[in-house]
């Protein structure tokens, strides 16, 4: 792992009718709960209320000391300020975030079930990768699946950090650490749950359950 980049739990938050205040209580609980770093994912707000949320989540994960990262959108990223980017295959590539965002910009890359993605990936200067979904999805139902052994794979093959999405809650994500996930990006595993600082602080335990 780089100093950048922390190891442990990488709090999703959700888009939907969360209101600004909702949002950034579960997060706040989130990272009381252990989230090392946040990433704000909103596929339905107008972009009027997607800036106002990303700028007071920005804020709050800055008085946290907690890296924000914004979801596909390279120029709300700059906008607000936050700590970098995470991109899709759909989105703007790696280089053109690179340059808008400068060289102190964390950059992650959807992999998918893709190694030679991520050898792209961390040959074009990304920060981190990540692979997924591993587990059935809410979030990305029709995601593509990801197998589990890939990650050890990556292991051997990658040094940027590894991060595993997709379906991952407490029962199921420490197998993923062993096959060699530095990260576990975490969404209706955290937030969706009435008690969002426990569901948090649950899945950042995993990490320091010893290796079998």
């Amino acid at each position: 792992m780089t100093d950048t980049v922390p190891a442990g739990l990488y709090a999703l938050t959700g888009g939907g009718s969360r209101t600004e205040g909702g949002l950034l209580e579960g997060v706040a609980a989130a990272i009381r709960g252990g989230a090392r770093w946040v990433q704000y994912r909103d596929k339905d707000a107008p972009p009027d209320t997607r800036a106002a949320r990303a700028k007071a989540l920005r804020r709050l994960c800055n008085e946290c000391g907690v890296p924000l990262i914004v979801n596909d959108d390279v120029a709300l990223a700059r906008a607000v300020g936050a700590a970098g980017v995470h991109l899709g295959r759909d989105d703007a590539s790696l280089q053109a975030a690179r340059e808008t965002l400068g060289a102190g910009a964390l950059i992650g890359i959807s992999c998918y079930d893709s190694l030679d993605r991520a050898r792209a990936a961390e040959a074009g200067g990304a920060d981190y990768v990540a692979f997924g979904r591993f587990f059935p999805s809410r979030t990305k139902p029709r995601a593509t699946p990801a197998p589990i052994g890939l990650l050890r794979r990556a292991r051997a093959a990658l040094s940027v950090p590894i991060v595993a999405i997709g379906g991952i809650t407490p029962e199921n994500g420490a197998a993923l650490i062993v096959a060699g996930a530095d990260v576990l990006a975490v969404g209706h595993g955290v937030f969706g749950h009435a008690d969002i600082e426990a569901a948090a602080r649950r899945c950042a335990a995993l990490f320091d359950i010893p290796a079998p």
